[in-house]
């Protein structure tokens, strides 16, 4: 094995290599901060230029976009409350309360450190124990990812927010969201409200666009305000050992969720990121700052997405099924250049697959200096007097939700969000429970759904195994964990 790494070394640090991987890392840093065009839509554009490379520089450009563009979704999302790409909604809630604090130059650099030690750790863990990990997510079926979605809904009660019942209307909001288009399983409409527009469902990019884009420059035209809190620092600035260490046990755990989940076909980065949040929130002894411009919040979707950018590869190397829209794509790459890949790849490729892991590794470290490079001057724009930057940040919204899917009809979802968004926040509903209701409510729903088909709907069904039992009561000591903090609080002030 030491000979294979050796060799995978060798090959991604070739001259020619090594600048595509620079290329790569800074075409995906450049797309991730763009609100509306993603990792995904960058690796779309490159495949064709692979055509005339030999496959481990082709890959090795696919790997450094994918890296990079999870990243890079948060930038924007902490300066400008503008998510480049739904893997940096989570990042935002608490970065972009940081930079209107005057601490964007603190939470950018949480946001490279996390993210670095992350995409480290979870290509680390996929050249280690790729195979036992891809066996161990054969394993979940439809009740194992209920339970895992209920567990990430579980957290609504206490996700920075001190009114439980607008938590619960909001997520409630979500997950309704969720149902519209049409039902996958039985093939019926669901309010489509007679309209074409709505009958492939509402996506993910248009909610958070109009949620947190533009209802954030609707809110500072009200209030007559720009970007004068972020102007003061914003360039990134890495954590001190001090503040690493306060995160140590926080990121370490995010590292463990996002691979595990990254490993689950069809889950995703931005799942990960929400549960790993989630689980900041429970185990942290303050859940109640979570969403008021903690470090913590940064740092624990950042580690997790990134980490489940490499863990989405377990299953795409070794069984040949992507774990996610990037690798989907990448599938299509490996296909072009006559390679296969799954459990062979390992016997017939060994000197490709570990220059993907190398190249993996070198991707990521090159974050710390592209990223800071390409935040000194991103961050530039917010200089701009707030009436020229305000239209400006709207027309990259709209540009951005029209490139998803060329439908002028997400234009119109973005606007109706916007103003939802703009009236939740203008009585003090949160945000963030309507994105868990958004991004978990596929999930839990679709496999609710086949796992009662598979029972006969026997709904013991969904604790009929240890894991799926577990996570279940979990979810339930979570949702109402927050109420019984309360009442034995009530009583020790009235005691």
């Amino acid at each position: 094995m030491f000979s294979y790494w050796t060799q995978g070394l060798i090959n991604a640090t070739e001259p020619y290599n090594l600048l595509i991987i620079v290329i790569g890392s800074s075409l995906g840093i450049m797309a991730g901060a763009i609100p509306g065009i993603s990792g995904t839509m960058a690796l779309a554009l490159a495949v064709p230029l692979t055509y005339v490379m030999n496959p481990i520089t082709a890959l090795l450009l696919l790997v450094s976009i994918y890296a990079s563009s999870v990243y890079a979704g948060s930038v924007s999302g902490i300066l400008f409350r503008t998510p480049g790409a739904p893997e940096g909604v989570a990042a935002t809630l608490d970065g972009h309360v940081m930079a209107k604090k005057g601490f964007a130059g603190e939470a950018l650099g949480v946001d490279i450190f996390s993210s670095v030690t992350g995409g480290i750790f979870g290509t680390i863990m996929l050249a280690l124990i790729a195979p036992q990990l891809a066996k161990v997510a054969l394993e979940f079926g439809p009740s194992e990812y209920f339970a895992l979605a209920v567990l990430g809904l579980s957290v609504v009660s206490s996700l920075g927010t001190k009114n439980e019942l607008k938590a619960l209307i909001s997520v409630l909001m979500g997950l309704f969201v969720a149902t519209v288009g049409i039902d996958k399983i039985s093939g019926f409409n669901r309010f489509t409200f007679g309209t074409t527009t709505l009958l492939g469902g509402i996506d993910f990019i248009p909610v958070i666009i109009g949620l947190f884009a533009v209802a954030e420059v609707l809110n500072r035209i009200r209030e007559m305000r720009g970007m004068e809190g972020i102007r003061a620092r914003a360039k990134a600035k890495l954590p001190s050992l001090k503040v690493i260490n306060r995160l140590k046990g926080l990121l370490l755990r995010s590292w463990f969720i996002g691979t595990f989940i990254g490993i689950l076909p069809g889950v995703g980065a931005t799942t990960a990121a929400f549960v790993s949040l989630s689980e900041a929130v429970r185990w942290s002894k303050h859940p109640e700052k979570f969403g008021t411009g903690i470090p913590e919040g940064v740092a624990a979707p950042e580690a997790a997405n990134n980490a489940a950018c490499s863990g989405a590869m377990v299953p795409l190397l070794t069984l040949g099924i992507p774990g996610s829209a990037g690798t989907a794509i990448m599938l299509g790459a490996f296909l072009i250049h006559g390679l296969r890949p799954g459990p062979l790849l390992f016997l017939q490729q060994p000197k490709l697959v570990y220059s993907i892991f190398v190249g993996m590794l070198l991707a990521n470290l090159s974050i710390i200096i592209l990223a800071k490079l390409f935040i000194r001057y991103f961050s530039k724009v917010i200089e701009l007097p707030y009436n020229i930057l305000g239209p400006g940040i709207i027309i990259f919204c709209v540009v951005g939700t029209f490139a998803i899917r060329n439908n002028f009809g997400d234009i119109w979802i973005m606007v109706f969000f916007a103003i939802i968004g703009f009236f939740m926040e203008r009585y003090g509903y949160p945000l963030a429970p309507i994105i868990l209701g958004v991004v978990l409510g596929p999930i839990a729903e679709e496999n609710l759904r086949q796992a009662m088909i598979i029972s006969d709907n026997d709904p013991m069904v969904l604790v009929s195994t240890p894991l799926s039992a577990a996570l279940i009561i979990l979810s339930l000591i979570s949702l109402f964990f927050p109420q019984l903090r309360k009442l034995r609080r009530r009583r020790e002030e009235s005691g």
